[in-house]
């Protein structure tokens, strides 16, 4: 570890791995969202955005061939080909940096020095866990709202509360926006309507704003009708990710539950083991994937309306010594690994959400991919020893630079990280493919809201 251009006062203390240590405890310190990602590195000069292709698969044959047509040098057969998917990967950088003047903090310079390394890390951690999870609920919430403002007469557009989800539809493998060309089914109350065109608020007045909901306008090829069209009405794309709900107010996107949006739900509607089942059953039947552990990211408010659940309880009677009793946290139950997080999404109660709402996130493997910029390794080689030591460690670029100032007193430290996060689509794995699967874009992951 070259420390000759470290002031002097500071290379006594400096142990060999020792800073790099610190800095990777703090990355690692606990499980969140971005430990559902699919890892995948993005290569040098590709552009800001990468598209990546999904292949899907060919339907199962169930006809036999018939012997007069098998014939000639075809055998009487016609080739078939599988079926692509395509979604894009976005990369932006993300940064932070700290000051460390060794002249001022020189009472607690050893403690200072990696004090700052493990804030570092922990920030960066809790930085991309972030940022992963706000990638999964944008996708996972999308293309379920409701109206937000009651029609006067039937008319062709409606105002709603978040229009995620509704702007582009899947053509031959690739997502275009919605247009009179290019259209999606929308049920909005009761009925099913053409969806030809969506627009976005000025002023951003959605509910979920703080979680990335934006309000805006749905147009479509006919009018909606005053009943359907009224305030607080669900309005859901067919093609929309499942959300489950306490009590049978969810869709699942082939007629499961009841057509209701997050304002139906009420103080009674907590999370249950059966709520949490009826999302496993969902994921399990969209995705095809029986022996997989699926994670469930809760809160511990999520977590303590669990232990008060009936069946749970029944679970457990009588087992005191469980770890589950003693330690009050569910670590693997019913194919799921729960994993409690601070960082889940809480809404408050509102004009239009009369509960306070908990949405915790049931995670197949896949759900999210994780682009990491090749060119951060690159550039941890090219500038390493150049007055500055660089650590790459778990994705994360740590840049740790010698004094500049005039008086040589101000150690700079540093991280930064380069690269994204997205729900992939699955498309492709239609009921040909999976009997079971939903029309779902969406399929490796369901958000429950409950109310608590």
């Amino acid at each position: 570890m070259p420390i000759q251009n470290m002031p002097t006062a500071l290379q006594p203390i400096i142990q060999q791995g020792f800073l790099e240590r610190e800095f990777h405890d703090g990355l690692t310190s606990a499980l969140g969202y971005r430990a559902v990602a699919d890892r995948e590195p993005v290569a040098i000069n590709v552009g800001e955005t990468v598209t990546k292709t999904r292949t899907g698969l060919k339907a199962p044959v169930t006809t036999p061939l018939t012997a007069s047509s098998n014939t000639n040098l075809d055998n009487g057969l016609t080739p078939s080909a599988f079926t692509v998917e395509q979604y894009t990967l976005g990369i932006n950088q993300y940064a932070d940096t700290i000051d460390l003047n060794v002249i001022t903090s020189q009472v607690g310079i050893a403690n200072q020095f990696l004090k700052n390394a493990q804030t570092n890390g922990i920030q960066a951690r809790q930085s991309l866990d972030r940022i992963a999870r706000n990638a999964l609920f944008n996708a996972y919430m999308g293309g379920q709202t409701r109206v937000r403002t009651t029609l006067g007469a039937p008319a062709a557009t409606i105002n709603v509360d978040d229009v995620r989800g509704f702007a582009t539809v899947l053509v031959n493998g690739q997502f275009v926006p919605v247009s009179g060309t290019n259209t999606a089914q929308v049920l909005i109350g009761s009925n099913v309507y053409t969806l030809t065109g969506v627009a976005v608020d000025g002023s951003n007045v959605s509910s979920v704003a703080a979680f990335g909901g934006t309000s805006g306008t749905l147009t479509f090829s006919g009018n909606v009708t005053v009943a359907d069209g009224t305030a607080l009405n669900a309005v859901i794309h067919l093609n929309a990710p499942a959300l489950v709900r306490p009590n049978g107010k969810w869709y699942g996107g082939s007629a499961q539950g009841s057509t209701t949006a997050t304002s139906a739900l009420t103080s009674s509607d907590v999370l249950t083991l059966g709520t949490i089942e009826d999302a496993v059953a969902t994921l399990r039947n969209n995705t095809g994937m029986q022996d997989e552990m699926f994670n469930f990211y809760l809160d511990n408010v999520s977590m303590r309306q669990l232990f008060a659940d009936q069946d749970f309880k029944l679970m457990y009677q009588g087992q005191y010594g469980s770890p589950e009793a003693r330690q009050g946290k569910v670590f693997q139950l019913m194919g799921v690994n729960f994993i409690p997080t601070t960082e889940a999404l809480v809404q408050a109660a509102g004009s239009n959400v009369p509960v306070r709402t908990r949405r915790p996130i049931l995670c197949a493997p896949g759900a999210l991919v994780e682009g990491d910029f090749a060119g951060m390794e690159q550039k941890a080689h090219e500038t390493w020893g150049i007055n500055s030591e660089v650590q790459v460690v778990d994705g994360v670029v740590q840049v740790t630079r010698g004094p500049l100032d005039r008086l040589q007193q101000i150690v700079a430290q540093s991280w930064f990280w380069i690269g994204g996060f997205v729900a992939p689509t699955d498309a492709t794995a239609n009921q040909t493919i999976i009997p079971t699967a939903g029309s779902q874009y969406l399929k490796r992951a369901v958000v429950i809201e409950h109310a608590g």
